[in-house]
């Protein structure tokens, strides 16, 4: 499973919608889990960004499809990012190159 970082700002209709009905998150994040992306952990900001979500997803298919869904709404807009950790970077750049 791959590891990516979501940072989602909430649409005037989205800021609506969470205003009446603040459990829509448990709500989405069902949604979430149901298309395959299990939510790692998850926060609210203050800033430029809403929420920040570290997820966990089969494939940049799953999670592209996740970001392009919930932005459908018309509620949100996502900006995510593939994330790679630190010990599997430092193994890739140890990895010699192999000649052709």
């Amino acid at each position: 499973m791959s590891v990516y970082l979501m940072l989602t700002t909430l649409t005037d209709a989205g800021r609506k919608a969470l205003q009446e009905d603040p459990e829509i998150l448990k709500e989405i994040n069902k949604e979430t889990e149901y298309m395959g992306v299990k939510i790692m952990t998850q926060y609210a900001l203050l800033g430029q960004y809403d929420f920040v979500n570290i997820v966990e997803a089969p494939n940049n298919e799953a999670v592209a499809k996740l970001a392009i869904r919930l932005s459908a709404k018309g509620t949100t807009q996502t900006l995510t990012l593939a994330a790679i950790s630190i010990d599997d970077l430092i193994a890739t750049l140890k990895e010699r190159e192999k000649p052709w």
